[in-house]
């Protein structure tokens, strides 16, 4: 019999944390369909390979609430917007899923009963085992927390082993590699490491129950939809947080 290791993942279950922004592509706002797509055929890849995912997308395509609070908006207003947002982007993802053969569900932390489920735990595990993507909208329900933290608190809940983080750039770099070209990639840091230098990986609240609780986290390039499939096998990709 031949070795089938390199086919079997290295993670049970997972959490994708897909940025608003990068749904936009090009355009800078908004859904660009051959992007969502391309994430879609991404995930579907790791879901056949067996991987339980859950899915928690931002909402700065549509609206940021920290830059609407800025300008003078409320920001619990600003912040309920952004959650909204990324009730949109989640059934995008769900339409683009699904049309990929890939079972769904969305379950958001604001009710919303036509659209998505409420979110419940246990009822968001069961979905996993019963080979159900689960995506999570409207981060964690309650404003001043980002899509990151929502991202780092269904991870603990759902038990999951990684988080999986795909942004625009192939890892985390000691500063801005699309302004600097001496920017240094960073292969792996600690949690501290992340905290103390303020690297641009999540922010400092998501960091910080991930480093509590033990939570790894990859970076990583989305633009090549195959790198979620190469994460979730253990290939070594991006930028390593543990």
């Amino acid at each position: 019999m031949g070795d089938d290791s390199n086919s079997r993942p290295a993670y049970r279950r997972v959490l994708l944390k897909l940025s608003g922004e990068a749904l936009a592509g090009d355009q800078g706002f908004g859904i660009n369909p051959g992007v969502i797509q391309d994430i879609a055929r991404g995930v579907a890849a790791a879901y056949e390979a067996g991987v339980e995912m859950g899915i928690v997308i931002g909402g700065g395509n549509i609206v940021r609430g920290v830059a609407a609070a800025s300008s003078g908006m409320d920001r619990a207003s600003a912040d309920y917007m952004g959650m909204l947002g990324t009730c949109i982007n989640a059934l995008a993802m769900q339409d683009a899923l699904e049309k990929v053969n890939v079972y769904t569900r969305v379950q958001s932390a604001i009710e919303m009963a036509e659209i998505a489920e409420p979110y419940i735990r246990r009822k968001a595990i069961r979905h996993l085992e019963k080979k159900r993507v689960v995506i999570f909208a409207a981060g964690t329900g309650n404003p001043y927390f980002t899509t990151d933290t929502a991202a780092a608190l269904r991870a603990m809940e759902i038990d999951a082993e990684v988080i999986m983080k795909a942004t625009k750039v192939d890892g985390v770099y000691d500063k801005d590699p699309k302004k600097h070209a001496d920017a240094v990639k960073f292969d792996e840091l600690t949690y501290l490491e992340v905290l103390s230098k303020r690297l641009a990986v999540m922010d400092s609240t998501a960091i910080s129950l991930c480093m509590d609780n033990s939570l790894p986290i990859i970076t990583f390039n989305m633009k090549d939809s195959g790198n979620i499939l190469r994460a979730v096998k253990g290939e070594k990709i991006g930028t390593l947080v543990r």
